[in-house]
């Protein structure tokens, strides 16, 4: 923008100038017209002026106010020949015409400033530049051109005005351009702005992004260790109720089985009777091992009910199994939960509520569940050993170990500290999805 403004800057002034130049000229040719017209005989008769109007147009060059600024003039022929001028040595001479009288015999009117190296200049010892106004003089009634008036003026008021116009010229230039650039510099540096915020909100967001695979990884990475410790742990329960039916429920079984023999061989009906008895009490002991051993792996009908009653459930039947009182706050919480988590919660309330039974003998037993958004909050919490510690049930579950890996295979976290009170909590988080109530 600079260099285009620098050349077209230098253009236009050498247009303004030369403009300003032609008009001079156009003004003073209709100046000396006025006063050289009456010679237009003269000049058309003879090849140089009679000496009465050479003294005439002496003595009217000659006043201060012509003079000043029309400091020399002289009238030229075609040829090259002086038919006046106002160094009286140079009438009658011939000069190669320059360049301003050949435009003047063509009919033009013209304007240059002055060859100091011009022979009829260095002849009178030209040390100033002039302004060099060539215009045809023609004659009356025929305008056919007789001579060309060369006046010489005086370049101070000129070369004053054309300064003032080429600096008011390259001050609007400046001026515009500076706008120009502005604008430009104000419209990248928006540009820059925007592009500044786009490139910070991408960052936050590719850190965002960088923190939530890096969460997710680790919950992929928890989910898996989960999962493969319920395996495990699923095994070694299935292996310790195998060894349960074992032995407990098995080997009344196979008892009876031999009291079955025993009866068979009675002697008497006295003591097949007796054997009969015996086989009746060996089978209900066994029923009683078998409905103990189910009473623990079978769930409630708990898919069509909400949340808040699945957990109200889970409390209930832990009152009416250990005789205890379990308090429950829970509000309407998530209308529609995924079965998944209806499991996780009643066994997280089942087994947390046998844990407070078995190591604080159901003191102070408490369940609360909230939600926060979509993060469910579920605890159980108990008051500490009141000093009697009772016996664990045989429906006590898969213990708190097998519990944290549930809620982690799910996703949730699993937490167990010291409940305000001095009793143990623990507690399960989890995101439901579509569980916000206000979403």
């Amino acid at each position: 923008m600079l260099l285009a403004m620098i050349v077209e800057g230098l253009f236009t002034a050498e247009i303004i100038s030369r403009n300003v130049i032609d008009r001079k000229a156009a003004t003073t040719a209709l100046f000396m017209d006025s006063f050289l017209s009456p010679l237009n005989d003269y000049l058309a008769a003879d090849g140089a002026l009679p000496v009465s109007k050479r003294a005439e147009l002496d003595r009217l060059l000659g006043r201060d106010d012509f003079e000043s600024r029309f400091p020399h003039l002289e009238i030229w022929k075609e040829g090259g020949v002086v038919a006046y001028s106002r160094s009286p040595e140079l009438i009658g001479r011939t000069f190669d015409p320059p360049a301003g009288l050949v435009a003047a015999l063509a009919g033009e009117v013209s304007a240059h400033y002055t060859d100091l190296e011009a022979d009829e200049h260095e002849a009178r010892g030209f040390t100033s530049r002039y302004l060099e106004i060539y215009a045809p003089i023609r004659e009356h009634l025929t305008g056919r051109i007789i001579a060309v008036a060369e006046i010489h003026e005086v370049t101070e008021p000129l070369d004053g005005k054309l300064w003032r116009l080429r600096l008011s010229s390259w001050l609007a230039r400046i001026g515009a351009t500076a706008l120009i650039m502005a604008g430009l510099f104000w419209i990248v540096h928006r540009g820059n702005r925007i592009i500044m915020v786009q490139q910070d909100q991408l960052r936050e967001r590719m850190a965002d992004l960088e923190r939530t695979s890096r969460h997710n990884r680790v919950l992929r990475e928890r989910v898996q260790r989960a999962s493969g410790r319920v395996a495990e742990l699923t095994e070694r329960y299935l292996r310790g109720l195998g060894a349960d039916l074992h032995d407990g429920p098995a080997q009344l079984v196979g008892l009876a089985a031999l009291k079955v023999e025993h009866v068979r061989r009675a002697a008497t009906d006295v003591e097949r009777e007796r054997e009969l008895l015996a086989l009746e009490s060996v089978l209900e002991d066994a029923n009683s091992d078998i409905r103990a051993i189910s009473k623990g792996l079978m769930l409630p009908e708990i898919e069509e009910l909400p949340l808040e009653d699945v957990v109200r459930r889970a409390a209930r039947a832990h009152e009416r199994r250990t005789g205890t009182i379990v308090a429950v706050r829970c509000a309407d919480v998530i209308p529609s939960p995924p079965p998944a988590l209806k499991i996780c919660a009643y066994r997280f309330v089942q087994e947390g509520l046998s844990n407070a039974f078995r190591h604080a003998g159901g003191n102070g037993q408490a369940v609360d569940c909230t939600v926060e958004g979509t993060v469910l909050r579920l605890s159980v919490e108990d008051r500490g050993c009141p000093g009697t510690v009772r016996p664990a049930g045989p429906d006590s579950g898969l213990g708190l170990a097998g519990l944290r890996e549930r809620v982690e295979s799910l996703g949730g976290t699993f937490r167990m500290d010291k409940a305000p009170d001095g009793g143990t909590r623990v507690e399960m988080t989890m995101n439901v999805p579509g569980g916000d109530r206000n979403g």
